[in-house]
C-alpha cells in the first residue's frame, strides 16, 4: 500500500494490513527492558497468575502496531506529519506468545486545518486484531497529513 495523504480517503474508509507474530522471546525481552511485571517476564509467576501464562506488555503491542502502521501508511511517499497524541489506548484482550496481529484502521473524522490549507487531521481508530479475529489493542490518534501535491504543468 502506498503512503497516504489527507485527501486520499473519506470518513468511513477502512484499511487492513500487516502481520506480526509475537514470540515469547521478544515479549520477555521487551518487558525486561521496559515493563518488567511478573506476567510479562516470569513464566512460573505468569502461569499461576490471572492470565495463565506470559502475555505481552500493552506497550510492546502498540509498538509493534506502530511499526505496521508506518510500513503500510506513513512511508516516505506519504503526507504524514506525525501525530499530536492519542485520545484512546486500550488493551481489551491479552496478547500471548505466537499470536499473529494485523491492523484494521478506520477513518473516523477528517478535519482540514483552518490556519494551513495544505494540511489537515484524520482521527483514526487503529485496532490490532489477532488470529482469532479478536481486538487486542485499540489506539485512536489524530494523524496529521499534508494534502497530496498537485502537479501543474
Amino acid at each position: 500500500m502506498p503512503g497516504v495523504w489527507f485527501d486520499d480517503h473519506e470518513v468511513g474508509h477502512v484499511f487492513e494490513f500487516g502481520h506480526a507474530t509475537m514470540t515469547k522471546e521478544e515479549i520477555i525481552e521487551f518487558a525486561q527492558k521496559y515493563d518488567p511485571q511478573p506476567f510479562h517476564v516470569d513464566e512460573e509467576a505468569a502461569a499461576s497468575g490471572m492470565y495463565g501464562g506470559i502475555i505481552a506488555s500493552g506497550w510492546h503491542t502498540v509498538s509493534v502496531c506502530m511499526r505496521m502502521i508506518v510500513e503500510n501508511m506513513m512511508g516516505a511517499e506519504s503526507g504524514s506529519l506525525g501525530s499530536p497524541g492519542l485520545s484512546e489506548v486500550s488493551w481489551p484482550k491479552p496478547v500471548r506468545p505466537d499470536d499473529t496481529l494485523r491492523i484494521r484502521a478506520e477513518i473516523l473524522e477528517k478535519i482540514p486545518s483552518k490556519s494551513k490549507p495544505d494540511r489537515g487531521f484524520w482521527r483514526v481508530r487503529f485496532a490490532a486484531i489477532n488470529q482469532h479475529d479478536e481486538e487486542v489493542a485499540i489506539m485512536v490518534p489524530m494523524q496529521y497529513f499534508m494534502r497530496r501535491p498537485t502537479h501543474q504543468g
